[in-house]
């Protein structure tokens, strides 16, 4: 007997941002919604709230860029939990 049943691909792309005084946290298509520390983006640590409010979705979606600060995050880099390299 077989039966087949329907995998749902998660959508991974970006829905929303927000940014607390600590905190960047990406909502996605799907739902899900992953925060992480700006300690872990040094770039986004350092900046003025100004600067971290200057973003925009990059990447077909799967990415956020913020051309100030020559820093780009994908959602596959938040969602595996990888800080930003050394």
């Amino acid at each position: 007997m077989s039966s087949s049943a329907k995998i749902e691909t998660a959508d991974i792309r970006v829905r929303g941002v927000s940014m607390d005084e600590h905190r960047l946290t990406v909502e996605l298509m799907d739902g899900r919604a992953i925060s992480a520390p700006f300690v872990w983006y040094p770039r986004l640590a350092d900046a003025t709230p100004q600067q971290r409010g200057h973003w925009q979705v990059a990447g077909g979606g799967y990415g956020l860029d913020w051309p100030d600060l020559d820093e780009d995050l994908s959602t596959e880099g938040l969602l595996r939990g990888a800080p930003a390299p050394h």
